[in-house]
This record gives C-alpha cells, sequence and structure tokens, in this order.
C-alpha cells in the first residue's frame, strides 16, 4: 500500500485535493423535527467539524440582539476598520475609515457572505474580534451548542474554531425561535448596494419550496457546508450538512434529506418550547465587559479524532407505510405541484446560464469565492447554447436533482381511486426494493435506473408498471433485498449521491 502512495503522480495528488477541497473527514448531517425536537436522521452529527462561514448564523445571533435591546438601530452607522477591511474574500470591499448601516451589514452577511463585515460587526459590538468570539461562545454555551467554539466572526480558517451538526440545528431553530422578526432576512435572495446585486449563495432558495435560508458555507478544512431550514404549512425541519464534496453534490445531499424526512415531520401544533436560553424568551445581550470573560479551552483538531456522541437520542426505525414516491410529468408542462404538501416541491426560477456540463461544475465549486475570481473563472469558459433545448437525462426529477411537481388534481384523483399495479411479466421481486420515483415514459424510468445502477451494481434495476387516477406511469425500482436493512443502506447509499429514494416491502 505504500508503495502505490508512493507512486501516485504529483498530477493525481492535485486532483484528489481538487475533489475534495481539502477536505478529508466524513460528511456529518442531520435534520430535526422544530415542532418536537425530535431527530429525524443524523450521520456524524456530534462529530467536531469547522463550521465555515455558517459562522456568521451566530455573528448575526449577537447583532440581533442588540437590535432587539435597542443598543443599535437598523440605519445605525458601522465604522470600518483597517483590520476588517483587510480580511480574505468574500468581502463587500469598502475601505478603511467608511461606514456601513447596520441593516445592509446584516445583507451583506446574509447574500454576500462577507468576511470585512462580520469583522465590522464584531468590532462596533464588543470592541475586537477575539473579544466578540468569546462572546459567540458563551452565547453557544447558553443556547446549549456544548461542542462549539468560535474564534472568529467571520468563519475564516481558524483550527480552534469547531461546531458540530447538532449544535448548528440548535442555533438554527434558535434564531428564528427568537428574532421571527429579523431572521426574514435570511429569506433575501437579491442585495443591491452601491450599484451592484449580490445573490445569495443558498441555491436551495427558490428551488425547494418552504426553504427562507439560513446559510452556506466552506473553506478547504471544512468542505462545503449548509444549515437550512424547511417551513411548509403543517410540517417544520432544520437540517444540516457538513462536509460535501462540492457546492451541487452538498445541495443534492440536502434536498434528499429532505425529501426523505419532511413527509415524517409532525404534523400537528408545536409541543417543544422555543430554544434557547433556557426556553426563555426575555432579552440576554452578551456582555463584552472584561469581568464577564470565561475562559475558553481550546478543542483538539476535529479530523484526526473520530467524536463518539454524548447522548445521541434513539433513532426510530423508518416507518415505509408514510412515505409516497416522488411522481413526475415527463412532458414539462405546467400544472404541476408535489405528490403531497409535506414532501419537497422544486419551484421554477431562474436557470443556470446554458454553459457546458464541465463550465457549470466549475461554476458550482465556486460556491464563497468574490465576485471578482467567479468573473474570472466564467471569462475563461466556453458557453454552448444547444440550438433546441435537449431533452434532461433525469427526467424522473426525483426531489434532489431536478424541479418535481404533480397537480394537486391529480393527488387528489389518486386518493380517491385505488392504485392499480402492474408488474413487468419478466420480473419476479421479493423481498424488499428500492423506488427512486415514477415517470410516464418507460425508457426515462430505465435511464435514471442506468444512472442509479452504476452505484448498486450488484442490485436489480426493473420497472413496474402502473395506473393512478387514470394515468399509466412506470416506476424505477431495485430489487435484489432480502432484508429492509439491505434496503435502508443501499437507499442510503443512493442518497449521498444525490438520487432521492425509499424502501419499501416488495
Amino acid at each position: 500500500m505504500s508503495l502505490v502512495i508512493a507512486m501516485a503522480s504529483p498530477a493525481d495528488a492535485a486532483r484528489r485535493k481538487k475533489a475534495g477541497g481539502g477536505y478529508n473527514p466524513p460528511t456529518a448531517s442531520i435534520v430535526v423535527d422544530a415542532k418536537t425536537g425530535k431527530v429525524l436522521e443524523s450521520e456524524n452529527a456530534d462529530a467536531q467539524r469547522h463550521p465555515a462561514s455558517i459562522t456568521k448564523v451566530m455573528t448575526l445571533y449577537l447583532l440581533f440582539e442588540q437590535l432587539e435591546a435597542g443598543k443599535v438601530r437598523l440605519n445605525t452607522p458601522l465604522q470600518i476598520s483597517a483590520y476588517a477591511a483587510r480580511q480574505s474574500p468574500s468581502k463587500l470591499g469598502l475601505p478603511a475609515g467608511r461606514t456601513i448601516e447596520v441593516e445592509d451589514a446584516i445583507l451583506a452577511l446574509v447574500t454576500k457572505s462577507a468576511n470585512d463585515i462580520a469583522v465590522v460587526v464584531a468590532e462596533n459590538i464588543a470592541g475586537s474580534e477575539d473579544a466578540f468570539a468569546e462572546q459567540m461562545t458563551r452565547k453557544a454555551r447558553q443556547l446549549g451548542m456544548s461542542r462549539t467554539i468560535y474564534r472568529n466572526a467571520s468563519g475564516l480558517p481558524d483550527p480552534e474554531q469547531v461546531t458540530t451538526a447538532r449544535d448548528l440545528s440548535v442555533l438554527g431553530r434558535a434564531i428564528q425561535d427568537r428574532f421571527p422578526k429579523y431572521y426574514t432576512y435570511f429569506n433575501t435572495r437579491v442585495f443591491n448596494f452601491a450599484g451592484s446585486s449580490i445573490r445569495n449563495h443558498n441555491r436551495l432558495l427558490g428551488r425547494i419550496e418552504g426553504v427562507d435560508g439560513i446559510k452556506t458555507g466552506f473553506i478547504g478544512a471544512s468542505g462545503f457546508n449548509i444549515l437550512t431550514n424547511v417551513k411548509t404549512d403543517n410540517r417544520h425541519v432544520v437540517a444540516v450538512v457538513l462536509g460535501g464534496r462540492s457546492a451541487a453534490s452538498r445541495d443534492n445531499t440536502m434536498a434528499a434529506l429532505i425529501g426523505s424526512n419532511l413527509p415524517r415531520a409532525y404534523a400537528g401544533a408545536r409541543v417543544a418550547p422555543p430554544v434557547g436560553e433556557g426556553g426563555a424568551r426575555e432579552v440576554m445581550v452578551a456582555d463584552a465587559s472584561p469581568s464577564a470573560t470565561i475562559p475558553v479551552q481550546a478543542a483538539p483538531a476535529p479530523e484526526p479524532v473520530a467524536v463518539a456522541p454524548p447522548a445521541a437520542p434513539a433513532r426510530k426505525a423508518l416507518d415505509l407505510n408514510t412515505l409516497r414516491p416522488v411522481v413526475a410529468s415527463a412532458t414539462g408542462a405546467s400544472g404541476t405541484t408535489t405528490p403531497s404538501s409535506s414532501g419537497v416541491r422544486w419551484q421554477k426560477g431562474a436557470q443556470p446560464l446554458p454553459l457546458n456540463a464541465q463550465a457549470y461544475a466549475a461554476l458550482q465549486e465556486a460556491d464563497e469565492i468574490s465576485e471578482t475570481q467567479k468573473l474570472a473563472l466564467a471569462a475563461k469558459i466556453e458557453p454552448r447554447v444547444p440550438a433546441t433545448p435537449p431533452t434532461p437525462v433525469n427526467a424522473i426529477k426525483t426531489a434532489s436533482v431536478d424541479k418535481v411537481e404533480v397537480s394537486k388534481a391529480r393527488v387528489d384523483t389518486a386518493k380517491a381511486e385505488p392504485e392499480t399495479a402492474k408488474p413487468s411479466a419478466r420480473q419476479t421481486v421479493s423481498g424488499w426494493v428500492i423506488q427512486l420515483g415514477a415517470t410516464d415514459d418507460e425508457e426515462k424510468a430505465k435511464a435514471v435506473l442506468d444512472r442509479a445502477g452504476k452505484i448498486l451494481p450488484k442490485a436489480s434495476p426493473f420497472t413496474e408498471k402502473v395506473t393512478v387516477g387514470g394515468n399509466t406511469l412506470y416506476r424505477a425500482r431495485f430489487s435484489g433485498f432480502e432484508e429492509p436493512d439491505a434496503a435502508q443502506n443501499a437507499c442510503k447509499t443512493l442518497k449521498k449521491s444525490g438520487f432521492a429514494c425509499f424502501a419499501s416491502r416488495a
């Protein structure tokens, strides 16, 4: 093994580093029912990771405290120091000596993820970034974030700045519980400032119905991170993914988690108390005075050591009867919604420029680099505009990859009329199966199975013809699983590659 490593070429090493962004530990994730506090799904949820720019959620939490307490107003000018102006991108780029109003600072953090403005907020509240970072850590402890340590306000690399997926889910719930008025800033898609339009880095905004924030992040030591919130008419979850290999794969993983768990979230009235500071809603503004300083012990670097969960909640078995297949129209026509109000619904909005696949992948990787760097990257890529719109490769449009909708009329009809399944005569199915979705074109169903089959080479792909509400559909399924655990583990493997799926008895 050592000989193989020694003979690996520098080019191979460079490619591996580029593909992973310098990130090595396994992905960490969690989905929490915001109404009950129940953990719906988790993986490495208590292992320490670097938060990257999700750090700015805590920076904003402390700024919202100042607003709530009347210590600052939305039009209060914040001074920009030379130290703040020297911060690395992504940044707003204002020179030292200038000022920025509080509301513009909030929007710059939410959309641009501006590191210089994070330092501006820290210095104006606490006097220095170090003092502000101590406040951040104290606030984390008050909220119950027991494994989080902050060393700066921006999320720029620092080996001692660590958190966990579980801790970030606590913060995601707490900031909207405590500051519902100011939390709406996280739903800002475009920030117009000084003649420029700055788009939000969170690409799930406007794509998945119910997503209203919260924050993305990336540094080489963390991979691609996201903390997000999804709220429908009757369900509400907060979810975290840390350590994605690219912005696109991170977003696909998050979409798959939402698709799998939102239907399982509690649909009744909220039963969990508001998160944070013992459940109290009174104002508790962090104290910047030296007497309030609490010494913080540095945590070991997170990558080398796997941290065992101190008291992870028990994970209930997946209730397969509560899940419904994702059904999509292959026509691409209008008049579509989700299979149910509780599932993921992809919304129509601004689409990426018609770049070739390599170009688009490169721009997806540029998650939080400066606008100048993005423009320079785009200038090196030759756009390819097809003469006619191409047929989507994954025409099934699962919730984790495409924009899926089914008309409410079809859903209502499906409830009223029983489903008649017609398995292929040449396919004998027993045990457990995995379903990826359904479409009205069998060839398109087979195309998705071909792609997914590369991930599950030992599984047996097949399509199943069904009639729902007078419409003929073709399910894309895999068989060959004798035990439920085997089917669910295989489905978990598919989700990591961006496929939405669920396991059920054949």
